[in-house]
């Protein structure tokens, strides 16, 4: 019987690595598969990405081919959400198969733009005091100019075309089912987060864990339980 394959999409700065302890935990019946953003990991020698369209279009010409293989689903964390949100639409636009749900976390939805900072138009200290308040980077790697030196062009990047992307909406609503993930102390309130329903005509729910924006590095057990179960509900025999 052919596997269930979670296409997981890292946040703002992240990698396909970043996920790679979710095998750990994760059912043997779904594949794991941690996309590669271009400008990082396999894929560093890679021009970074223009748009969050110039993103999307890039990844459905190469994972396309994959999706006839098996059922499949999305994750996205933040960013990775977002990409998994349009990513969904050009699918659909290319009557392609679909993945049977999708998992959106630390993000909230798109028509519901927050006021923020133009992070990328910062000055590199500036910057690098901005991402320290929002966690997920210790200090001691901001310090370590040799890791600064790599990892600051993709974190610059990457929020250059999260923060300039533009929402259109639609009049047709996505079909799958959709799990929200949310941490209480991110600063998005729950209500906010229920909005998601909304861009579906099939199921949606949310679950909250404690912690900020980066809570799924310290909930990872927890949300790759809620994963293995909601997939069961498409693959009877992960639930075996």
């Amino acid at each position: 019987m052919s596997k269930m394959r979670l296409y997981c999409f890292p946040y703002a700065g992240g990698s396909a690595a970043v996920f790679n302890k979710w095998r750990t935990y994760l059912n043997r019946r779904i594949e794991l598969v941690p996309v590669e953003l271009a400008g990082r990991g396999a894929r560093f020698r890679e021009a970074f990405y223009g748009s969050l369209f110039e993103a999307v279009n890039d990844l459905y010409s190469k994972l396309n081919p994959t999706f006839t293989h098996s059922p499949y689903a999305f994750f996205g964390h933040s960013m990775g959400s977002l990409l998994v949100y349009e990513l969904c639409h050009k699918i659909m636009a290319e009557n392609r198969k679909e993945p049977v749900h999708i998992f959106l976390s630390g993000k909230s939805p798109p028509h519901l733009k927050r006021e923020t900072k133009l992070l990328h138009t910062l000055p590199i200290e500036k910057f690098k005091e901005e991402i320290y308040e929002i966690g997920g980077t210790p200090r001691e790697v901001l310090e370590n100019q040799e890791l600064m030196d790599i990892f600051i062009p993709i974190l610059k990047a990457d929020y250059q075309i999260y923060e300039t992307y533009e929402f259109t909406p639609r009049d047709t609503k996505l079909k799958m089912g959709i799990t929200v993930f949310n941490g209480i102390s991110d600063n998005i309130g729950y209500e906010t987060m229920l909005e998601w329903g909304k861009y579906t005509s099939g199921s949606s729910e949310i679950y909250q864990f404690e912690g900020g924006h980066f809570f799924i590095h310290q909930h990872t057990v927890e949300i790759v339980e809620i994963i293995n179960k909601t997939l069961s509900r498409y693959c009877p025999a992960i639930a075996n």
